[in-house]
């Protein structure tokens, strides 16, 4: 599907909650907020850790997230942080 990502529920609900976005360049972004937060093992792990780093993209091309579609999920992302 070339508009999906596979997440554990972690990190879906994360998503869903506007906790972490992906930028259209494939790069997860966690909340500044949540970046700050003070929690233990489990948030610097489970959602922290993340920030900054790439998604694994499929082999085939064909497969990738649609930019477009990252993009304007994304752009609420950004609006919400």
């Amino acid at each position: 599907m070339p508009n999906g990502i596979a997440l554990c529920s972690l990190h879906h609900r994360a998503f869903d909650a506007h906790i972490l976005g992906v930028t259209p360049d494939y790069v997860i972004e966690v909340r500044p907020d949540v970046l700050t937060e003070i929690d233990g093992p489990m948030l610097i792990h489970g959602i922290q850790g993340f920030h900054g780093q790439q998604i694994q993209l499929p082999a085939r091309h064909g497969a990738w997230p649609r930019r477009e579609f990252l993009e304007e999920r994304y752009s609420l992302f950004r609006r919400l942080a």
